[in-house]
């Protein structure tokens, strides 16, 4: 079942997919992956999701926390968090394939209620197991409509309700239900997170996102490092220079501007931080992409 999936991801991504090996379907959240030679460190912020490796391997990093998937594993995502990845195997004749699911709190909460199934108890933002094979076979099926066009407006929503239905009911099934439940502390921290992807460059005082969690401030700080790995302030942190790196290689802004943009007061302040976590100051990326847009203008 995996290798017939796996095979259906790469014929779809050789036909729709970018230069980077990304398609994005038609089928809303839903979007496969073929890489064909390991990456470099990629610095992103991920909405709740389900990730199925179908070949290949990747290591992702968030906080504290880092895991390996490798075909047939199937990564849960439970919070928006910041995150580092890397494509650790892949090749012209074995690339990295793997597809992607946004989950739907409203259709989690929805069939929670059907099946009569309570949350599961709180837990990290990140985990990993061999994906169950009523998964692979409902992500094979929702592959599978691609290829009719006129169909997917019709049948889509009820092939996705279903995976979402097997993930509840398998391994995945006790961390996925908490994103279905208004009270749990996953989704009280969600709407922190929620402020702090918003307002980022603002300063926020923790007692604001404390209160938007429904917890005091002690309280909040205990169930938000362990749904997220990080501190509030580290959060705020790793968002700020991943939107600083956004801007200066997607935008062309400069080292400085971008510091600014994103909420920093002190350049030097922002070098330093911004080295520690992608390994070079911001003016070298800066430049690095200014010399290559002149080179391709």
């Amino acid at each position: 079942m995996t290798d017939t999936l796996r095979d259906t991801v790469r014929r779809y991504v050789d036909t729709h997919g970018d230069t980077a090996g990304l398609a994005q379907t038609p089928v809303p959240g839903l979007t496969v992956i073929r890489v064909a030679e390991p990456s470099g460190l990629i610095h992103a912020i991920y909405q709740p999701l389900v990730c199925l490796v179908l070949q290949g391997a990747k290591q992702v990093t968030v906080g504290t926390e880092s895991l390996i998937l490798s075909a047939g594993d199937s990564m849960l995502i439970t919070v928006d968090v910041p995150n580092v990845s890397q494509i650790i195997r892949a090749s012209v004749d074995e690339p990295y394939v793997s597809l992607v699911m946004h989950l739907d709190p409203a259709v989690i909460a929805e069939l929670s209620l059907q099946i009569k199934a309570a949350p599961g108890a709180d837990g990290s933002a990140i985990r990993h197991a061999p994906t169950d094979m009523e998964v692979s076979d409902a992500a094979l099926r929702l592959m599978r409509l691609l290829d009719h066009p006129e169909s997917v407006p019709v049948l889509h929503a009820q092939l996705v309700r279903e995976l979402h239905y097997w993930l509840l009911t398998g391994r995945h099934g006790a961390a996925i239900r908490r994103l279905g439940s208004p009270d749990s502390h996953v989704q009280r921290v969600t709407r922190a997170v929620t402020i702090l992807r918003q307002e980022f460059a603002q300063p926020l005082p923790v007692e604001r996102l404390a209160a938007a969690a429904g917890m005091s401030a002690s309280s909040f700080h205990e169930h938000f490092r362990s749904v997220t790995s990080l501190s509030p302030r580290q959060f705020q942190k790793q968002l700020r220079l991943i939107e600083a790196r956004r801007l200066m290689m997607s935008e062309g802004a400069t080292a400085s501007s971008a510091a600014f943009a994103v909420g920093y007061q002190s350049v030097p302040q922002f070098t330093r931080e911004y080295g520690r976590m992608f390994g070079a100051p911001p003016a070298r990326h800066a430049e690095a992409n200014r010399s290559w847009a002149e080179s391709v203008a």
